[in-house]
Protein backbone atom coordinates (compact mmCIF):
# COMPACT_ATOMS: atom_id res chain seq x y z
CA UNK A 1 0.00 0.00 0.00
CA UNK A 2 1.31 3.46 -0.87
CA UNK A 3 2.03 6.01 1.86
CA UNK A 4 -1.06 8.60 2.04
CA UNK A 5 1.93 11.28 3.03
CA UNK A 6 4.47 12.69 0.21
CA UNK A 7 7.83 12.06 1.71
CA UNK A 8 7.93 15.62 2.89
CA UNK A 9 4.80 15.48 5.24
CA UNK A 10 5.99 11.56 6.51
CA UNK A 11 9.55 13.52 7.29
CA UNK A 12 7.62 16.02 9.27
CA UNK A 13 4.76 13.35 10.93
CA UNK A 14 8.36 11.12 12.02
CA UNK A 15 10.27 14.08 13.21
CA UNK A 16 7.30 14.43 16.08
CA UNK A 17 8.28 11.31 17.28
CA UNK A 18 9.57 11.72 20.39
CA UNK A 19 11.75 9.18 22.36
CA UNK A 20 10.42 10.75 26.10
CA UNK A 21 7.39 11.77 27.65
CA UNK A 22 4.92 9.75 25.07
CA UNK A 23 1.47 9.70 25.73
CA UNK A 24 1.09 6.17 25.49
CA UNK A 25 3.76 4.81 27.16
CA UNK A 26 5.78 6.90 29.74
CA UNK A 27 3.07 9.63 30.86
CA UNK A 28 0.79 6.55 31.20
CA UNK A 29 2.68 5.17 33.43
CA UNK A 30 3.45 7.88 35.19
CA UNK A 31 -0.47 8.27 35.82
CA UNK A 32 -0.98 5.28 36.41
CA UNK A 33 1.66 4.72 39.29
CA UNK A 34 0.21 8.09 40.71
CA UNK A 35 -2.96 6.80 40.35
CA UNK A 36 -2.02 3.11 42.33
CA UNK A 37 -0.18 4.92 45.19
CA UNK A 38 3.08 3.96 43.85
CA UNK A 39 6.00 6.43 45.03
CA UNK A 40 9.99 6.40 45.01
CA UNK A 41 10.32 6.07 41.14
CA UNK A 42 12.53 9.09 39.23
CA UNK A 43 12.26 9.46 35.26
CA UNK A 44 15.08 9.45 32.90
CA UNK A 45 17.67 8.65 36.43
CA UNK A 46 20.60 8.01 34.47
CA UNK A 47 22.29 5.24 36.14
CA UNK A 48 26.51 5.06 35.94
CA UNK A 49 28.73 2.53 36.69
CA UNK A 50 31.81 0.04 35.66
CA UNK A 51 30.90 -2.86 33.51
CA UNK A 52 31.46 -6.83 34.94
CA UNK A 53 34.07 -8.24 32.14
CA UNK A 54 32.63 -11.73 30.78
CA UNK A 55 34.32 -14.62 32.24
CA UNK A 56 37.46 -15.28 30.84
CA UNK A 57 38.56 -12.84 28.92
CA UNK A 58 41.81 -11.82 27.74
CA UNK A 59 41.78 -8.60 26.66
CA UNK A 60 44.75 -6.88 28.71
CA UNK A 61 43.53 -3.72 28.38
CA UNK A 62 39.96 -3.67 29.12
CA UNK A 63 40.98 -5.53 32.34
CA UNK A 64 43.22 -2.23 33.30
CA UNK A 65 40.53 -0.02 32.40
CA UNK A 66 37.25 -1.65 32.70
CA UNK A 67 34.38 0.32 30.60
CA UNK A 68 31.88 2.31 32.30
CA UNK A 69 28.08 1.92 30.81
CA UNK A 70 25.83 4.89 31.31
CA UNK A 71 21.58 4.27 31.07
CA UNK A 72 18.70 6.29 31.39
CA UNK A 73 15.60 3.65 31.81
CA UNK A 74 12.20 5.57 31.82
CA UNK A 75 11.81 4.96 35.72
CA UNK A 76 14.15 3.91 38.51
CA UNK A 77 14.03 2.94 41.84
CA UNK A 78 16.57 3.38 43.14
CA UNK A 79 16.07 2.27 46.78
CA UNK A 80 15.62 -1.37 45.15
CA UNK A 81 17.49 -1.05 42.46
CA UNK A 82 14.66 -1.48 39.83
CA UNK A 83 15.08 0.03 36.20
CA UNK A 84 11.44 -0.05 33.85
CA UNK A 85 11.33 0.23 30.26
CA UNK A 86 7.99 1.09 28.56
CA UNK A 87 9.03 -0.17 25.61
CA UNK A 88 5.89 0.67 22.11
CA UNK A 89 4.84 -1.75 19.86
CA UNK A 90 6.41 -0.73 16.76
CA UNK A 91 9.50 0.78 17.83
CA UNK A 92 11.00 -1.96 19.44
CA UNK A 93 8.78 -5.30 17.58
CA UNK A 94 6.23 -6.26 19.74
CA UNK A 95 5.73 -10.50 19.36
CA UNK A 96 1.77 -9.53 19.37
CA UNK A 97 1.82 -6.16 17.73
CA UNK A 98 4.76 -5.24 16.17
CA UNK A 99 4.13 -4.18 12.52
CA UNK A 100 6.58 -3.59 9.92
CA UNK A 101 6.43 -1.54 6.89
CA UNK A 102 6.82 -2.77 3.53
CA UNK A 103 8.60 0.46 1.96
CA UNK A 104 12.35 0.39 3.03
CA UNK A 105 11.95 -3.42 4.67
CA UNK A 106 15.37 -4.23 4.76
CA UNK A 107 15.87 -0.83 6.29
CA UNK A 108 12.99 -1.06 8.65
CA UNK A 109 14.04 -4.27 9.98
CA UNK A 110 17.65 -3.23 10.91
CA UNK A 111 16.73 -0.21 12.81
CA UNK A 112 13.66 -2.82 15.31
CA UNK A 113 16.18 -5.42 15.01
CA UNK A 114 18.94 -3.06 16.21
CA UNK A 115 16.43 -1.74 18.90
CA UNK A 116 15.49 -4.86 20.56
CA UNK A 117 19.51 -6.09 20.43
CA UNK A 118 20.01 -2.73 22.25
CA UNK A 119 17.43 -3.82 24.18
CA UNK A 120 18.78 -7.10 25.73
CA UNK A 121 22.16 -5.66 26.08
CA UNK A 122 21.41 -3.00 28.63
CA UNK A 123 18.85 -5.69 30.31
CA UNK A 124 22.60 -7.63 30.83
CA UNK A 125 24.63 -4.75 31.39
CA UNK A 126 22.32 -3.49 34.24
CA UNK A 127 22.07 -7.01 35.74
CA UNK A 128 25.41 -7.15 35.99
CA UNK A 129 25.93 -4.09 37.62
CA UNK A 130 27.40 -3.39 40.68
CA UNK A 131 27.88 -7.29 41.45
CA UNK A 132 30.81 -7.30 43.58
CA UNK A 133 32.24 -10.34 45.38
CA UNK A 134 32.84 -9.98 48.96
CA UNK A 135 33.61 -12.88 51.61
CA UNK A 136 32.18 -15.22 49.89
CA UNK A 137 28.18 -12.80 48.84
CA UNK A 138 27.17 -11.49 45.91
CA UNK A 139 25.56 -7.64 45.83
CA UNK A 140 23.11 -8.57 43.03
CA UNK A 141 22.57 -6.02 40.60
CA UNK A 142 19.88 -3.73 39.16
CA UNK A 143 16.43 -5.79 38.29
CA UNK A 144 15.20 -4.83 34.73
CA UNK A 145 11.23 -4.86 34.13
CA UNK A 146 9.88 -3.91 30.40
CA UNK A 147 6.23 -3.32 29.86
CA UNK A 148 4.50 -3.41 26.26
CA UNK A 149 2.89 -0.23 25.42
CA UNK A 150 -0.14 -3.14 24.37
CA UNK A 151 -0.20 -4.49 27.79
CA UNK A 152 -0.31 -0.37 29.18
CA UNK A 153 -3.28 0.45 26.81
CA UNK A 154 -4.86 -3.04 27.98
CA UNK A 155 -4.21 -4.45 30.72
CA UNK A 156 -3.09 -1.77 33.19
CA UNK A 157 -4.02 -3.29 36.16
CA UNK A 158 -1.58 -6.45 35.56
CA UNK A 159 1.25 -3.93 34.57
CA UNK A 160 0.48 -2.36 38.62
CA UNK A 161 0.26 -6.18 39.74
CA UNK A 162 3.26 -6.19 38.14
CA UNK A 163 5.60 -3.40 39.38
CA UNK A 164 4.39 -4.28 43.06
CA UNK A 165 5.66 -7.52 42.61
CA UNK A 166 8.97 -6.36 41.65
CA UNK A 167 9.15 -3.84 44.39
CA UNK A 168 8.37 -6.62 46.63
Amino acid sequence: MADVFSKRKRSEVMSRIRSRGNRDTELALAQLLRANGISGWRRHFQIRGRAVLPRGQKNQAAQQRRPTFRVKPDFVFRQVRLALFVDGCFWHGCPKHATWPAHRAAWWRRKIEGNRTRDRVVNRVLRRAGRVKWRGHHAVGWRVLRIWECDLAKHPEACVRRIQRALG
